[in-house]
């Protein structure tokens, strides 16, 4: 799925987009902290992925500048971000989770890097701790020779080592600026992932057609840490999507090279979830990576088209693989 690069003139700058499911507890705080943002216009979007509390209720009444739109059923966090895309007017798309509070110049820190790198098709947040807010818990993504994707810096103090600008292998789903002119290319995010990896799916096609992904230390947000998803839900989608994720973009040349490590860094999750059998989460993971790997295999079309399509070298993509 794609998107147009056209906006209208009389469009705002940036379009927020947040997903929601039963969080009108986190967005009024979300929602209060973007009302403050230092950039001007935006848009905010807020889309409501079946709520069983009052969210919509709630938007409609406390926030009627918000546009709402509120889903059927519930896309997840995929489905609920490509509603949003294809609904916003904005130069420059925007997502965030609504378990966050932002500093007030986060989005003109994260517009003004754009504008400022056009070889960049993403932008990426400084994410703090909310409860320790001299903790890291991202500054822009890595992903391992390993096949595993990390937060970059995660739990660490926040030092010098994480205050520079600088390029990185993708951006955190939670709080990233995307171009228009990327998605268009790019596509949006293959929904069939639900939620989980899929910023690191789109990633790495970013980096695939050689587009960048920038850090930006100075866009500064705090994040209620896994306030609105985890536990086993979280650990089936990530077992199984981080399989899919090697399996649609990982070149059959680097897949080659990396594969014992790849399998290996598998076998050692396996392992340790089963030590710990009697934990829902862990038995979630084991099933995630069951059903990713009797699923493999669906996308070696969509990985030789991909490949047919991407614009750098082996040896760039291994220099950004961590």
């Amino acid at each position: 799925m794609s998107i147009s690069t056209e906006v209208e003139l009389n469009a705002p700058l940036a379009s927020v987009i947040i997903p929601n499911w039963n969080g009108i507890k986190l967005l009024r705080p979300c929602l209060d902290s973007l009302r403050k943002q230092t950039l001007s216009p935006i848009e905010i979007i807020i889309v409501d992925n079946n709520s069983a509390d009052n969210s919509v209720e709630v938007l409609r009444t406390e926030y009627p500048d918000v546009v709402t739109l509120a889903l059927s059923t519930n896309k997840g966090y995929t489905g609920g971000c490509n509603a949003g895309i294809y609904a916003a007017r904005g130069r420059y798309l925007v997502l965030l989770n609504n378990d966050t509070e932002l500093d007030p110049r986060w989005l003109e820190e994260l517009v003004h890097c754009l504008s400022l790198h056009p070889e960049a098709g993403i932008a990426t947040s400084r994410i703090m701790l909310f409860d320790q807010r001299q903790t890291l818990n991202a500054a822009g993504d890595t992903f391992g020779r390993d096949g595993l994707p990390d937060s970059r810096g995660v739990w660490q103090p926040y030092s010098q080592a994480y205050a520079t600008e600088g390029y990185v292998f993708g951006g955190s789903g939670g709080a990233m600026a995307l171009r228009r002119e990327m998605l268009a290319e790019t596509g949006l995010f293959d929904e069939s992932f639900f939620m989980w990896c899929e910023d690191v799916d789109l990633s790495w096609r970013c980096q695939l057609l050689g587009w960048k992904c920038i850090y930006v230390p100075d866009a500064v947000i705090y994040h209620h840490l896994s306030a609105t998803g985890g536990g086993a839900l979280s650990s089936y989608y990530v077992g199984r999507n981080t399989l899919w994720v090697i399996a649609r973009n990982l070149p059959p040349t680097l897949y080659k090279r990396f594969c014992k490590s790849i399998w290996a860094a598998q076998w050692h999750i396996f392992t340790a979830s089963l030590r710990s059998w009697r934990g829902k989460s862990a038995r979630a993971r084991i099933r995630g990576q069951f059903a990713g790997l009797l699923s493999m295999r669906r996308w070696r079309e969509y990985n030789r088209e991909l490949m047919l399509r991407r614009r750098v070298t082996d040896e760039y993509l291994e220099s950004i693989l961590s």
